[in-house]
């Protein structure tokens, strides 16, 4: 297999093709939500019920996913079926459509209930994604701690904060049974 060019659309149809559930985390969430940060890979965070896993198993095979390490560019081959994805806390994978990092249990410990009861759904050209919101985002990097994503807490914070901002100064909707004009009585 020769990895792909980055394509998280391509990912995510896969996916979502196979009836996996999941919720996207990191980089890639936060930049489709307006973050100026730029990633390399698509993190997800999948629903661990062994059907879903089963689901998982049958994308990755489609994805020709393979695991990431120095050295081999192509990835190296490895097993995904019958129970394993359920005992595992981290992959870093390749695939046809570029990588792709499985995060079982994201940083800070968020369940996938919780994760994902606090997601927004987008599509991106015509494919359905679920999205982590910016404060679980947020969360998750501040509890990895990691030296390269101080500086991407400061931007996500920022976003947040202007999001929450832009949403205050939007009028509320019109009601249906509201007549057109009357929104500011």
């Amino acid at each position: 297999m020769t990895p792909g060019r980055f394509d998280p659309v391509g990912i995510i149809e896969v996916l979502n093709r196979h009836g996996v559930d999941y919720v996207i985390i990191g980089g890639f969430a936060a930049a489709a939500q307006g973050s100026s940060l730029s990633t390399g890979d698509v993190d997800v965070t999948p629903e661990r019920s062994p059907e879903n896993l089963a689901r998982l198993s049958k994308a990755l095979t489609e994805l020709d996913a393979r695991i990431r390490v120095a050295g081999a560019p192509e990835g190296l081959p490895f097993s995904h079926g019958g129970g394993i994805l359920l005992g595992i806390g981290l992959l870093n994978l390749t695939t046809l459509h570029g990588d792709l990092d499985l995060v079982m249990e994201p940083a800070g410990g968020t369940p996938y209930g919780e994760l994902r009861s606090r997601a927004l759904t987008i599509h991106v050209h015509g494919v359905k994604m679920t999205l982590a919101g910016l404060d679980d985002i947020i969360d998750s990097k501040a509890a990895a701690n990691r030296p390269k994503n101080q500086e991407g807490l400061r931007v996500l914070r920022e976003l947040r904060d202007q999001v929450a901002r832009d949403s205050l100064d939007e009028p509320e909707p019109r009601r249906p049974d509201q007549p057109a004009g009357s929104e500011d009585r």
